[in-house]
């Protein structure tokens, strides 16, 4: 299992290098608000247009990894050499899932930080900031989680202009989901089945295709 996942690792590092890139924007964003606050309002939206501007382009990144690991597997064949080394199904999938994770975790880990120590210096010792940056936390990686879930789908799928803009589109509406309720639980709720369903359909899918 370690070898596939260091495989995996090793043919995406191309997403790890850019959550670690744009883990440090969004930290670089957070530090200049509070230290510069007040500023003026223009340059404040435009740093909040920045952030916003980087996560749309983080949240599609995970479905262009998930994506780029089926399709690839599926152009190349790659499942189907690894499989002649006596490696299942299951365990092929399961590192590509790992793999993703590592690349949600080395996007979000540095923020957790950061978030923590910037409220303990500029914030009363209140509880409910360490529950809203768990909430947020949980909700954040739920949602890239589930990105990368339909890029999985997506890239073993026919590529056709009709699916690409379906599954794009779904990508969209679950994102918006954010903006509509929240981190609250029941977004939190909505995102995990919708997660397990996607792992379910994925594996099925996977399973059932000749290599």
């Amino acid at each position: 299992m370690f070898t596939l996942i260091k495989r995996e690792i090793q043919d995406h590092i191309v997403y790890f290098i850019g959550a670690a890139v744009f883990s440090g924007i969004f930290i670089g964003i957070s530090i200049s608000l509070i230290y510069d606050y007040p500023m003026r309002i223009d340059m404040a939206v435009a740093r909040v247009g920045l952030g916003t501007a980087a996560a749309t382009i983080v949240i599609f990144g995970f479905f262009a990894m998930g994506a780029t690991q089926m399709y690839t597997d599926r152009i190349r064949r790659i499942s189907a050499f690894v499989s002649t080394l006596s490696v299942s199904k299951s365990r092929i999938l399961l590192a590509r899932i790992i793999t993703g994770i590592l690349v949600i975790v080395t996007l979000l880990v540095p923020l957790v930080v950061a978030a923590v120590i910037l409220l303990r210096l500029f914030t009363p010792p209140i509880p409910m900031y360490s529950e809203m940056v768990l909430e947020v936390f949980t909700g954040t990686f739920l949602m890239a989680f589930a990105c990368y879930c339909i890029g999985l789908q997506y890239g073993w799928t026919s590529s056709k202009i009709t699916h690409t803009l379906g599954w794009i589109g779904l990508t969209c509406i679950l994102t918006s989901l954010i903006l509509i309720k929240g981190f609250g639980l029941h977004t939190v709720v909505i995102l995990a089945l919708f997660i397990v369903v996607s792992l379910i359909r994925t594996w099925q899918t996977f399973k059932s295709t000749s290599l």
